[in-house]
């Protein structure tokens, strides 16, 4: 099992006014990631809206095109000379053990490189709960991106705890989106330092910087749906050791890293895309458009940001 490293885009999806997906806007937004270098692709994470999204007719689509735009891209740089594999990696979480079993498995039948799973959310499940969880996807036998984000979930996965998931068959690694840069580095120490096959992902674009010069390995960014020449080039100089170059990039784009949150998540980014002409469309209910005090801050980071 090949180790990720580098920056990673988890998608938008675009829509039009009516709440539909705008499945040529996909391609397009597709292609701009690859031509701006991004190392690997997230669709259907949160940023995806995948809770609104209907998992066949909808998800399916997004995930084929996805697949077929790499796949394109990928031979386009083989016939160029300069070939390069581009991840894949597909949301596929749940609170249902069963359908989180089920999206993996669609994952692996699609032919995507891993699949990102989400702790379980809402019924707050115990340690050995969450623990069985990962079991029986790991199962399936396709590389698992464990998700952790106690904010979203409502569930902390405790570092004991992923020292036992990690021993399981499949575990890639863990983004980590809990915000404690301590327990990313007891993380790094326990794990991915005994383990070195093991990557440790940042799930914020605020903590890319601090997280790899602890020793992680990258970044699953939202910014990066905007920028992703800026994220990998911030993400690449600091997996080099550059780290001049990757705090020049770090400070001048903290304020959009700040603001790309400033009324939720993917709605702040939507936003952003769209005022600089990108294709994001709009989100669904519960959803709704960033209110127009927070529209004046995006615009304001964007422009300090020289974006």
């Amino acid at each position: 099992m090949s180790k990720l490293r580098g920056a990673f885009t988890a998608l938008v999806t675009p829509m039009f006014p009516d709440g539909s997906i705008d499945y040529e806007s996909w391609r397009v937004l597709i292609r701009k990631q690859l031509e701006g270098g991004i190392d690997g692709l997230v669709p259907l994470g949160t940023t995806g809206e995948t809770p609104t999204l209907d998992e066949t007719e909808e998800e399916e689509k997004l995930i084929d095109i996805c697949l077929e735009e790499v796949h394109a891209y990928e031979k386009e740089l083989a016939a160029k000379g300069t070939p390069r594999k581009i991840p894949v990696i597909i949301g596929a979480g749940s609170n249902c053990t069963k359908d989180a079993v089920k999206y993996v498995q669609r994952a692996k039948d699609k032919g995507a490189d891993y699949a990102l799973v989400v702790t379980p959310y809402y019924n707050k499940p115990s340690d050995e709960g969450v623990f069985r969880h990962y079991e029986e996807v790991s199962k399936v036998g396709i590389p698992i991106i464990v998700y952790n984000i106690q904010g979203r979930t409502g569930k902390n996965i405790p570092t004991d705890t992923l020292v036992r998931i990690a021993e399981l068959p499949n575990i890639a690694g863990v983004k980590e989106a809990s915000g404690n840069i301590n327990q990313m580095m007891e993380v790094i120490q326990r794990i991915s330092r005994k383990k070195p096959d093991f990557c440790v992902l940042s799930g914020d674009d605020g903590l890319t910087l601090p997280l790899i010069a602890c020793g992680g390995d990258g970044i699953v960014s939202v910014v990066s749906n905007l920028v992703p020449d800026v994220i990998t080039k911030l993400t690449h100089a600091a997996l080099e050791g550059d780290f001049e170059t990757a705090q020049d990039i770090h400070y001048r784009m903290q304020p959009f890293f700040k603001a790309a949150f400033v009324d939720g998540n993917p709605t702040s980014i939507k936003y952003a895309m769209n005022y600089k002409g990108l294709p994001a469309g709009g989100v669904r209910l519960p959803l709704v458009e960033v209110h127009d005090k927070a529209k004046k801050v995006i615009e304001a980071a964007l422009e300090e940001c020289g974006l």
